[in-house]
């Protein structure tokens, strides 16, 4: 699963909502092929691992995958069956804030319909709306 290896504050704040498009990483940077997210949500270490394991099966040993999302933010969570009040909850899981326009995956050394047919399976494991984009030649 993936995680920071250490952060400055172990908890967070929780914005009440994800305002704006992607300010950086909206092009394609490395593959031929990428997702791109149409929506603001967190997405989850759990979501970006089967993504990528569902990508990754896919592929079978063809062509290279980058991953452009790190889950960076902390979310806290109160034990089951606990009163209000008593400060805030110990870490539970880890999101990366997604805004629109991000590029999530890139792979290359695929085919138009391979990448295709691999990200369609790949967005079905995701909370939000994604398109699949080209580098234009």
């Amino acid at each position: 699963m993936l995680m920071p290896k250490r952060v400055k504050y172990r908890k967070t704040h929780s914005a009440p909502r994800i305002k704006g498009v992607a300010k950086r990483g909206f092009t394609l940077s490395f593959g031929e092929y990428g997702l791109k997210a149409l929506e603001p949500r967190w997405i989850t270490a759990r979501q970006i691992e089967a993504c990528r394991v569902t990508i990754v099966r896919y592929l079978r040993k063809k062509g290279k995958i980058w991953v452009r999302i790190f889950p960076d933010k902390a979310v806290t969570k109160h034990p089951a069956e606990t009163r209000m009040g008593k400060g805030k909850g110990a870490p539970d899981h880890w999101v990366a804030v997604v805004r629109p326009g991000r590029i999530l995956f890139e792979v290359e050394g695929l085919d138009l319909t391979s990448a295709k047919e691999a990200f369609t399976r790949a967005g079905h494991k995701l909370p939000i709306k994604t398109r699949f984009v080209s580098r234009e030649n």
